[in-house]
């Protein structure tokens, strides 16, 4: 591992978080000789951030900690085109009124874990729409858009991969890159940030930023990326069956989002201990050398760990503890994730396929009918055989709920009302 000498991309580089760092030493001095203002964007496409943000937002988090000024910027305008890079389509175009109601809810997660003020390293919340919305096309394309060669764009990962694969790039989103750097170009002149960090895959749209920089202002700009998350089994993190594991409690409740990282892989809970959590990297060791059942307790406190910072340390010890009584004790746990119900309903029967994609157990019936055959559906801790169940209000515990389970780790609670 190379050695850094700033206290920021030391402790980047520690916990595994660098892929890429263009200039590392003139970047290396610059952070320890000063304070650095960098930036990471996030576009506005859903109501909240999924995990696949968390690396990107942890990154931020350091960069504070290590005593330098982050810059959140909302994606107001880009969202608006839609950024092409690891898509094979274009992205659903989404209203203004859409988007500033995405906002409201992604600004949010960056409060628990960003400190924002007027300080020197104090966090600002920015949008690009302040200055995108209202350029004149004309002006950008003659003071802007001269410095890109389409030969150029042509060859970038992000177009090619969509031209290679014969799916539509629309020229909409062809500008994505163009208004990127042009983010970088305006955080530079109105906040001084001299550093963009993100995926491995904005790497090309970051050095873009960097060139427009040196075009256009004079000015040394750098870039930072860190590699994208995939388990060690391959699979894309943060994707489940039942869906995108979300930073919001309203959209995953804080035990699923617990459960989630309790079943991590064994090979990945000594990097996502590392990239996930606060813990000191000694005490990191120390969990990732456990084995066999052992590596379960260090799920645990992954798990719990990673609650605490997007949840609240309360929500994640509720988690921790309706977990051991759901599997260690065996016990009915009252705090799992609770869905109600019309009573009418029950009186009436609710398919068993139906309560599952309701509860979002499942993304849809067929889902639901192979889970059965595998024997993967519980009501009220016994096997569902049969896809024409009905629930009613028979199947109520003594507890007055009926509980569903998706294997041994998922459970939610029906509850009339």
């Amino acid at each position: 591992m190379r050695a850094y000498k700033s206290d920021f991309l030391n402790i980047l580089a520690s916990r595994g978080f660098i892929h890429q760092v263009s200039e590392p030493d003139a970047l290396d001095a610059l952070a320890k000789s000063k304070t650095i203002t960098a930036y990471i964007g996030f576009d506005c496409t859903a109501a909240s951030l999924h995990i696949g943000s968390l690396l990107p937002i942890m990154m931020l988090y350091w960069l504070q900690q290590t005593g330098h000024r982050p810059i959140a910027l909302m994606g107001g305008g880009t969202t608006r085109v839609g950024d092409p890079s690891g898509k094979d389509e274009s992205r659903k175009v989404l209203t203004d009124e859409v988007i500033a109601e995405n906002l409201k809810g992604i600004g949010a997660i960056f409060a628990k874990f960003l400190k924002f003020g007027a300080g020197p390293s104090d966090a600002v919340m920015a949008n690009n729409a302040d200055w995108l919305n209202s350029l004149n096309y004309i002006d950008f394309l003659r003071d802007v858009g001269r410095h890109f060669s389409v030969n150029r764009m042509l060859a970038f990962d992000s177009v090619k991969m969509r031209l290679d694969r014969q799916q539509e790039l629309s020229f909409l989103e062809f500008n994505y890159m163009i208004l990127q750097a042009y983010d970088f170009v305006e955080l530079y002149k109105r906040e001084k940030c001299v550093l963009q960090m993100g995926g491995s895959d904005q790497w090309g749209n970051i050095i873009n930023g960097i060139d427009l920089g040196r075009r256009m202002e004079s000015a040394q700009l750098f870039a930072l990326t860190a590699t994208l998350i995939t388990t060690s089994s391959g699979a894309k993190m943060g994707k489940t069956a039942a869906g995108a594991i979300w930073l919001d409690a309203n959209l995953l409740s804080p035990y699923d989002f617990w459960q989630f990282w309790r079943n991590t892989e064994d090979g990945d809970v000594a990097r996502f201990l590392k990239l996930f959590t606060l813990l000191p990297l000694d005490e990191i060791g120390r969990l990732a050398a456990l084995k066999g059942a052992e590596l379960n307790e260090a799920k645990k406190v992954l798990a719990t760990e990673t609650t605490a910072l997007v949840h609240g340390r309360a929500a994640a010890d509720q988690a921790a503890e309706t977990a051991r009584k759901t599997f260690e004790e065996g016990a009915l746990a009252e705090t799992l994730p609770t869905a109600n119900v019309p009573r009418s309903i029950l009186e009436s029967g609710l398919s068993v396929l139906e309560a599952y994609v309701l509860l979002h157990l499942v993304v849809s019936k067929g889902e639901a009918r192979r889970q059965i055959n595998n024997g993967g559906l519980k009501v009220n801790d016994a096997t569902v055989t049969d896809e024409k169940m009905t629930l009613t209000l028979k199947d109520l515990t003594p507890e007055g709920v009926i509980k569903l389970s998706l294997g041994k780790k998922r459970h939610v609670l029906l509850k009339p009302i």
